[in-house]
């Protein structure tokens, strides 16, 4: 049976030619609502590349084979490129307390490399069960300095995870990003059940994990909310206008947008910059200079700590 009109799915998985679309809410689909589609043969849309997270319109919809044609591609909000995902709404930086060591600069990296992405981020502490109280209350008042409500996870404490889990399903789309061994890989096996990645434990020499996920899959949460399995999702060489750079830290952001600081230029940078009004007394401002000064010698931001 096939169904004679245009439908609109979610492309859920890639592999070769091949895509995974997922339709929701249709009177003829009761349970298995995931079609296995090609792209349409036209010379046209076949240049336009179609990834795990876009929209598509569907038609030749064959209830019994469960196939399908993705005949064009609706308008996407955003692309990530490496792994390519579409239509990312909520980044969330996960960072281990111990286990790794939990290192600063790392996560300020992180941090703008999800910030630059335009959508809603966050940062998840891992491993606090490692930790003392005292320390993860201490961590948690630093982030929030720097313009984030730090989510704790702690073995020992399985309502924490609860309500991470909560949070994520009233999420669109949301992504995992952060170093190796901090337990990204652990933490979807927990949030998807029957993934089963297989995880890896730390090196003893260098303190970092080894990247074991291999395809790009968007999984349903709820009936409007998904998470991503990434192949070892980690950072990328980082491009931004310099000129952006300030609108990426929310202790600087928050100045210049909401108190309505003005300084003398307006495509101010705030390090030695004349007639610059900005309050710099805040803790990220070292790590902002130093990235400052990384543009100017490189023309781009080189990650990796």
């Amino acid at each position: 049976m096939i169904i004679d009109k245009k439908l609109k799915g979610l492309v859920i998985k890639k592999f070769s030619d091949f895509y995974l679309v997922e339709i929701k809410q249709h009177e003829d689909f009761e349970f298995n609502n995931k079609f296995l589609c090609k792209i349409r043969k036209s010379v046209n849309f076949r240049k336009q590349l179609v990834f795990v997270g876009d929209e598509v319109i569907l038609n030749q919809i064959d209830l019994n084979t469960k196939r399908g044609i993705i005949e064009s591609l609706v308008k996407r909000n955003n692309l990530l490129e490496r792994p390519s995902v579409a239509n990312i709404s909520n980044i969330y930086v996960i960072c281990s307390v111990e286990e790794p060591k939990l290192s600063l600069s790392q996560v300020n990296k992180f941090l703008i490399f999800a910030e630059q992405m335009g959508v809603e981020v966050s940062l998840v502490l891992t491993k606090c069960d490692l930790i003392t109280e005292e320390k993860t209350h201490f961590l948690v008042d630093k982030f929030q300095k720097w313009g984030y409500q730090a989510i704790t996870l702690n073995l020992n404490k399985p309502a924490n995870f609860k309500k991470f889990l909560i949070e994520l399903k009233k999420k669109k789309c949301s992504i995992f990003t952060g170093p190796s061994g901090v337990g990204k890989t652990t933490l979807l096996n927990r949030i998807i059940p029957g993934l089963n990645n297989e995880t890896a434990p730390v090196s003893t020499k260098i303190k970092r994990g080894k990247n074991t996920t291999r395809n790009v899959e968007l999984f349903s949460l709820s009936s409007k909310s998904y998470i991503v399995d990434t192949p070892g999702f980690n950072m990328q060489t980082l491009e931004i206008d310099i000129r952006k750079l300030p609108y990426l830290y929310p202790e600087i952001y928050q100045q210049v947008v909401n108190q309505g600081i003005k300084c003398k230029f307006r495509n101010c940078l705030h390090i030695n910059d004349e007639g610059c009004n900005l309050n710099k007394n805040f803790e990220r401002y070292t790590l902002y200079k130093e990235m400052i000064e990384s543009f100017k010698s490189h023309h781009c931001l080189i990650q990796g700590d």
